[in-house]
Parts: C-alpha cells; structure tokens; sequence
C-alpha cells in the first residue's frame, strides 16, 4: 500500500496496488455513500447515508476540513476502505472521533490499521497546526462500534483504545397500543414555522448541556440541523410555554434507509426537554405524540439513541412507552 504520513495525497502508479488519495467533495460522495452502505449492511449499522444526507453531513465545519480529514484507499480504480476523523471540544477537552470503513472483501489485510494509523496521525497534525481544537485542553481520540462486532472490539483494544461509555438503539413495535400522555398544564404544540427555527435550535442545545460530554455548538450546526433533506417538520413535537420553547422531539422517517434494513421505522431524534419544564410529563406527552404521529405516516417500528447512563432517567422513560433495546454500541477511547 502506498504510504500516505502527513498527506494523504500521496498516489500509487503500479497496477493492483492499493492507492490512497485524498477525498474529493466534488467527485467522491457517490462513491462514499456506495462504500458506506456496503459496509454498514454487512456489519447490520443503523445508518444508510443518501447522498443528499452525507452532503450535509460532510459539509466543512470547524472540527472537519474534508480534503484533509478523509482518506480514501481504492484497488483497480474503485474505492475499498476511507476513514474520517473529525473534531468537537467536549467537556473541556477535545475528542478526535475517527470513522473507518473497510469492505468486507478487503479485510484482514491490514487496511483497518493503516486507517486507524493516518487518522491518528492525522489528528497529531490538525492540533500541531493550530487546526484541531485548542492545544490547552486535555485530547483524547475516540472511535466507536457495535457490541455485536467481536472483531472490531478486539482491534480496538489491540490497538491501545479502551471502552468507557455504552449507548443503545431502541425499538417499539407501532402496532402495540400507545398510551395518550396529557400535555402539562400551561404548555401547548404549535406546527414549526422558519421564525422559529432559531428557538427551537437553541433550546434543544441547552437541553443537550445536560447529557454525557455535551459538545460546544456552531453555526454550521445549526444549519445542519435544519437541512437534512428527508426533514418533515410537520412531524415535529415542539412544546411552548409563551414564547419559550419546553421541549421538543425531531421525528424524521428516512425512506431508502428503510428500504435497505426492509422496515418501515421512523426515528425520534433529539428528544429534549428544558430544565425548568422537567418532572412535568411534558418528555411522555411529546414521546406518545411522536408514536402516534410516526404509526400514522405508516410506520411499523419506533426508533432512537440513548446514552446508556443518561443522567436524567431517560432510559426508563423509553421502556415504559415500549422501547425496548435492539443494539448496543460501545466508545472507545485513548489519549492523543
């Protein structure tokens, strides 16, 4: 394999070699989500990105420069493995996260760990360049995978990472009757207009502030949030107090995900509720509104994320509206 340390655009000339280059936003997306997909189906991951998502979701941002964050290895001109490393301060440190994707047809021939090498590498440089979060606090490098991957889990911690903190998929059969859930009193939904994205936005970020190593927020965040193009808003549960936002659950239905895992799952994404509207119902109000609204839409199955030690009881709110677990993941980490 051509050897890529400080760039990796670095290039191959002999034939069947593994060439790694850098990621191209302009030429590259399609053959990233083709690579994504593959992978993900093998190793049974939640996620499907379509192009128009991994547009957004790889869009530059403070933590990711992608001509510099991605590397891609392709065999015979097509792309077999990449791997992306990416940036937030959180907690008063900064976590380098690193993604790798091999296909499964290319594995155990070292390609995982060359990825896991440059990205490593690579995160070294960003801070050395003044480009990969502030050299003042504490940075740590972080991957993650399903605890169904033995093998993934093993070259974790072969390669020196250990697991400290556990989170779960969680799914609910539609079908099974849904309890109503009445809204506290004083609070009331209102159907999501563009005056009041920025609201929303932020009252969903100071909620967050109270989760497990709550990242710092930017602007390119905020645009994000409201860009992903399979977002309906007329699926959003925003409760207001006057003028406040309470809380809030984004529900989204990913269509061609759905095709690929065979289900018809929606998802309720950034369930929130702000510190003074808590211990109200208003989490259980919103939650049943979501169940309902996603088994309307046509819907067989609920989904969401949760943090495994979610500090404000979160996991046995989800069991008692009928989520159940259905995959758990696993962080690692080690220091930089």
């Amino acid at each position: 394999m051509t050897r890529a340390t400080t760039s990796p655009d670095t290039r191959s000339a002999s034939a069947g070699e593994l060439v790694e280059r850098a990621f191209d936003p302009a030429n590259d997306l399609p053959a990233m989500v083709d690579l994504i997909t593959e992978v993900n189906a093998y190793d049974d991951i939640p996620w499907f990105p379509t192009l128009g998502q991994l547009e957004v979701d790889w869009a530059p941002a403070p933590g990711f420069d992608p001509p510099a964050d991605v590397l891609l290895v392709e065999e015979a001109g097509r792309l077999i493995a990449a791997a992306q490393h990416e940036w937030r301060e959180r907690d008063g440190k900064v976590v380098h996260v690193i993604e790798p994707w091999v296909r499964p047809g290319a594995r155990r021939r070292g390609i995982g760990r060359r990825l896991l090498e440059w990205s490593e590498a690579r995160a070294r440089a960003a801070v050395a360049a003044g480009a990969g979060g502030s050299p003042d606090l504490p940075h740590v490098l972080s991957m993650g995978t399903a605890t169904t991957l033995a093998p993934a889990m093993a070259f974790a911690e072969a390669m020196g990472y250990a697991p400290i903190r556990y989170g779960f998929v969680m799914r609910r059969d539609l079908g099974e009757p849904i309890a109503d859930a009445p809204m506290p009193a004083g609070l009331e939904l209102r159907h999501v207009t563009p005056d009041q994205h920025r609201r929303i936005w932020e009252a969903d970020v100071e909620a967050f502030k109270d989760h497990w190593e709550a990242a710092v927020r930017h602007e390119e965040d905020f645009v994000r949030f409201f860009a992903n193009p399979d977002v309906d808003m007329t699926m959003w549960q925003v409760a207001w107090d006057g003028d406040e936002v309470a809380g809030s659950i984004v529900n989204t239905i990913y269509p061609e995900e759905n095709e690929h895992v065979g289900l018809e799952i929606g998802w309720l994404d950034h369930v929130s509720v702000r510190r003074p509207w808590r211990g109200r119902g208003l989490a259980s109000a919103l939650i049943s509104r979501s169940l309902q609204v996603l088994r309307d839409r046509g819907m067989a199955f609920a989904s969401l994320g949760v943090d495994a030690e979610n500090p404000t009881g979160a996991l046995g709110l989800y069991e008692r509206h009928g989520l159940t677990v259905h995959k758990t993941f696993v962080t690692f980490r080690k220091p930089l």
